[in-house]
């Protein structure tokens, strides 16, 4: 049985090389840690969501996705919700949080760039293995 009400959001495993090898780009809301991601919009296919969303949260724009199209979803969480995620690479380091109009606020508080380790330090239980993920995706490159 196909199941129709899963509401899909789409967002980006952010990723830059440094001296001190691959980091990762965190945005906080609240307590939780996690990537840039949003809900579609009718019309839109899952990487434009992906794109729409790291921009709207972050004001990247210059993502490559140097692993393709592949991606990972999550278990449902939040009243069925599923998170896609891909993985893309800037050169920027510098992130703009801005302000949602819809919030009034931006949706987040903080980002930080982390290495690995901090990266699964600092997710939760939902968002770790899209760091695993990530990592053993990045190592076949």
């Amino acid at each position: 049985m196909p199941d129709k009400a899963k509401k899909l959001s789409a967002g980006v495993v952010v990723v830059r090389d440094t001296s001190r090898g691959v980091q990762f780009l965190l945005l906080r809301a609240f307590n939780h840690w996690d990537f840039p991601k949003g809900l579609m919009e009718a019309g839109e296919e899952p990487m434009q969501t992906a794109l729409r969303e790291v921009e709207e949260e972050t004001t990247l724009h210059d993502l490559e996705f140097s692993w393709g199209e592949v991606f990972i979803e999550t278990g449902p969480y939040n009243r069925g919700k599923v998170a896609r995620y891909y993985i893309g690479r800037t050169r920027q380091e510098a992130i703009d949080l801005p302000v949602n109009p819809d919030l009034g606020r931006p949706e987040h508080s903080e980002y930080r760039w982390v290495s690995y380790g901090k990266a699964m330090a600092l997710t939760s239980a939902r968002v770790r293995p899209v760091v695993r993920w990530a990592a053993e995706t990045m190592k076949g490159l």
